[in-house]
């Protein structure tokens, strides 16, 4: 599963660093190292909404606040399957 998080200009000062941080840790504590790869990029172009992820294909806006949540539903739910 690849996952990717814009550091660009906007998404920097919207948490980028703090929702890439909690997620290099989610996937360690999670043991999903093998089956997630997290990745930075920069401008998506979608700057209106929040820090964007990319997993696969789908963006999603991720604040900090809502990492955790993001990854429960998202990422591990979708490692599980």
């Amino acid at each position: 599963m690849k996952i990717t998080v814009c550091i660009g200009s906007s998404c920097h000062l919207k948490g980028a660093r703090q929702v890439l941080e909690e997620l290099q840790y989610l996937i360690a504590e999670n043991h999903l190292q093998e089956q997630v790869e997290l990745r930075a990029t920069f401008c998506m172009g979608k700057c209106q909404e929040g820090v964007c992820v990319t997993v696969g294909d789908t963006v999603h806006s991720v604040s900090p606040e809502g990492v955790k949540d993001f990854f429960e539903n998202e990422i591990l739910a979708a490692a599980k399957r």
